[in-house]
């Protein structure tokens, strides 16, 4: 079977990037869609007065001297946790004695962004979506497949795929899927393909 498809990015290697808390976008370290990031890369820094008064909470209470905080500290710390603050930022300003006024919004995996919702200077709220990353380590072909020939073609069957962009070169892949619906201009059915894509 002879078919045509597009390339589309793997939809289950998509991390959403967003803040926990709200503030405003001081810089944008990747600045357009489709710009390639690595895992652990900064993507933005974020101006949050939450953050700030939350760590401020903190060293207050480790300053204290008064007799039975524990609790409090230990409710304190988990605070800033939850507003997604690592242990090792943590240690920071235990050892500094000085609040982070900044937070630094890093790639949670390698890739390209896929959609950019923000701008230098954007005031955000907590949970907002800022970005969207997208994996390369697999791609999927949506090949439209005509349906007197849907028979034929099976999940688990190998595929060898060629695209304009590298001729001469041969991609080979797997069809995961055939989605159940039919186009009704075409009559044609989609095979979900999945190619590896180790080159990114």
């Amino acid at each position: 079977v002879r078919a045509t498809g597009t390339v589309a990015f793997d939809e289950r290697a998509v991390s959403v990037v967003q803040s926990r808390v709200a503030g405003i976008v001081e810089q944008l370290h990747a600045r357009a869609p489709l710009t390639p990031v690595a895992a652990g890369q900064p993507l933005l820094t974020v101006l949050a007065p939450d953050w700030t008064a939350a760590q401020e909470e903190y060293l207050a209470l480790l300053r204290a001297r008064t007799p039975g905080l524990d609790p409090l500290r230990a409710a304190a710390r988990q605070r800033l946790v939850l507003l997604g603050m690592g242990d090792a930022q943590i240690r920071a300003i235990e050892r500094s004695g000085h609040a982070q006024t900044r937070i630094t919004l890093t790639a949670p995996r390698t890739g390209v962004v896929g959609e950019l919702n923000v701008r230098d200077g954007a005031t955000i709220a907590a949970g907002m979506p800022l970005m969207r990353i997208n994996g390369l380590d697999d791609v999927w072909i949506n090949a439209a497949i005509p349906e007197a020939q849907r028979s034929r073609v099976a999940p688990g069957a190998m595929v060898k795929a060629q695209v304009p962009a590298f001729p001469g070169e041969t991609f080979e892949g797997m069809i995961e899927t055939v989605l159940p619906d039919v186009d009704a201009t075409t009559r044609t059915q989609t095979a979900r393909i999945v190619l590896k894509n180790p080159q990114h």
